[in-house]
């Protein structure tokens, strides 16, 4: 489903850990860290994609999680040339993003990654929440720091302004020269041996 802009409808999913931490996961066979996210199909609100991607993702299902809130209206962010693939008939140049903050209410042993054929990401961890904007691949951290501003009201809320802060004036120069806005990270690994749980250094690609 592609709009006649060229974009796919989309939604993405910031997993907090009541204390204001971040779930931050790796994909599978490459270096890339992300939030999970997906494609929204045709009779699907984007509340009902969030939770199918949500189980398919990570394994929670909607009793894990509470909606804390969610950005308003579309936030877009196009493709490399590279990932532009011209020979479809359709052509899609970027997604249209609706950002949720879930609250992860349920146990960390809930999470799963390997429920599905091909799992999307192997490992995952915590980190602050400025951290994903300054470490996700360059042509999402645009939208990454359009979304956690507008999230970041309802996660202060719950966690706090000293796990929440507002950005620093020079955060927010960044954020208006590279479209990103970070803190430095306070990641912990999970998991040992087990690749659904995972760990690892952030590559920050």
């Amino acid at each position: 489903m592609i709009d006649p802009d060229g974009y796919r409808p989309n939604v993405g999913i910031v997993l907090m850990h009541p204390d204001g931490r971040l779930f931050w996961a790796r994909r599978v066979h490459r270096d890339g860290w992300q939030f999970p996210q997906g494609g929204m199909n045709t009779d699907e609100t984007p509340l009902e994609a969030m939770y199918r991607e949500l189980h398919e993702e990570t394994g929670l299902l909607p009793q894990h999680v509470e909606v804390l809130g969610s950005t308003p209206g579309w936030l877009r962010y196009r493709l490399p040339r590279r990932a532009v693939r011209r020979n479809d008939r359709l052509v899609c140049i970027g997604q249209k993003q609706v950002w949720f903050l879930l609250r992860l209410t349920g146990e960390e042993s809930d999470l799963r990654l390997d429920l599905t054929d091909k799992p999307e990401f192997d490992h995952w961890r915590w980190v602050d929440f400025w951290y994903p904007v300054e470490h996700v691949v360059m042509f999402k951290r645009g939208v990454y720091a359009s979304a956690l501003r507008h999230l970041a009201p309802f996660a202060r809320q719950l966690a706090g302004p000293q796990a929440v802060p507002v950005p620093s004036p020079e955060a927010r120069l960044r954020e208006a020269q590279m479209g990103g806005c970070g803190h430095p990270p306070r990641a912990r690994a999970f998991g040992g041996g087990n690749p659904a749980r995972g760990s690892g250094s952030d590559s920050g690609g």
